[in-house]
């Protein structure tokens, strides 16, 4: 399946060469084009995605990477070889079944296949289908460049990855340390990347007016859509799951457990504005999970506040203080589409430079 994913993408972006360069030489215009694709048409009739929109879609994926901009930007952020090195790695490991020819005969992590030398192999790192939507929905190289990475590490379907161009995904991860304590950040310094700022619920249809209990049995209901939101990674484990500290029972409202960084997250709903008391009450259920529930192969507890609104002066003074690994996040009730921030993608290319995996401390 890698195999014809590559050969695909080197199609496609061959024939976005050719056509490119035919056009440019003034050697064919529009209708020549549109003469091409319907001689495919008629030459195969059962052929599919040779269009005339098609074609030229194979154009512009040519035009978009190779520009200098972009290749300069994918050499900046030390990507030129990237997904191939992890692929490779994955091979060795023994982890994958299926792996390119080129690929597998080579000792070489940096070895490039000869069909892929002019095209630069991040666009490897997802399919046809979701370059079409980062095409026409990404702005600059930049955000094309972060969501073809998101895509891969969270593997990202088509309707998935509209979903995270829709919500400012690219905003919500790199802005995220911005509402994560000092613990967080030097526990898992990979939070930043995981973690998103801002969920949206509309999928919920969640009243004018109503309790926190209505927003968990809400999550609950809708826990897949939820989780999907959150990052694919967490696998809830129980609502109002009960602690005991002494002779009192307490209730977390919302507990997960994340597989990458192998750790409980609990998580506190609040309807209302966040308050600085709310962080003392997520810190005290995180001890009490780390002293009587976490397992010895396990790492410290993350505890997560999902406010509904909040005052991100009040939010940093507070994060300042804590010292237990926590964050807080926003959730929107009704989809609001953002400009996506201009941020450096150092930190987040570093993190895949690493597979997805946690850093040694």
């Amino acid at each position: 399946m890698s195999t014809v994913h590559n050969e695909s993408l080197c199609m496609i972006w061959e024939v976005g060469s050719f056509v490119h360069n035919k056009i440019e030489q003034a050697v064919w215009g529009d209708g020549v084009v549109r003469l091409l694709a319907d001689f495919l048409r008629m030459r195969n009739p059962s052929a599919k995605g040779w269009s005339y929109r098609t074609i030229y879609k194979m154009v512009r994926f040519y035009r978009t990477y190779s520009a200098s901009t972009f290749v300069n930007l994918v050499k900046s952020y030390g990507l030129e070889d990237y997904p191939l090195r992890q692929m490779s790695k994955r091979a060795r490991g023994n982890v994958i079944d299926f792996v390119p020819n080129e690929l597998a005969q080579s000792p070489q992590e940096s070895f490039v296949p000869i069909e892929l030398t002019q095209m630069p192999t991040v666009l490897l790192a997802t399919g046809w289908s979701n370059h079409q939507l980062i095409m026409s929905q990404c702005k600059n190289d930049e955000q094309r460049l972060f969501y073809m990475l998101y895509a891969a590490h969270e593997q990202l379907e088509y309707k998935e990855l509209q979903r995270a161009l829709k919500t400012d995904a690219m905003a919500s991860i790199l802005g995220a340390k911005d509402s994560q304590s000092g613990a967080l950040l030097k526990q898992y310094p990979q939070a930043s990347l995981l973690f998103k700022d801002t969920v949206y619920l509309e999928m919920f249809g969640l009243p004018l007016h109503y309790k926190e209990t209505k927003l968990r049995k809400s999550i609950v209901a809708h826990m897949r859509d939820f989780i999907l939101e959150l990052g694919k990674d967490f696998l809830f484990v129980d609502e109002e799951y009960c602690v005991t500290v002494g002779s009192k029972t307490f209730k977390i409202d919302l507990l997960f457990y994340h597989r990458l960084l192998q750790c409980l997250v609990a998580i506190e709903l609040k309807t209302a504005e966040f308050h600085p008391k709310d962080l003392g009450q997520l810190e005290f259920y995180l001890e009490a999970l780390d002293q009587e529930e976490r397992r010895s192969n396990e790492n410290p507890s993350i505890g997560i506040l999902l406010c509904k609104e909040a005052d991100m002066e009040v939010v940093r003074f507070a994060m300042n203080r804590s010292m237990s690994p926590t964050m807080v996040a926003l959730y929107k009730e009704q989809l609001q589409v953002g400009g996506v921030i201009q941020r450096s993608l150092v930190e987040f290319c570093d993190f895949l430079s690493r597979g997805g995996k946690k850093q040694s401390n």
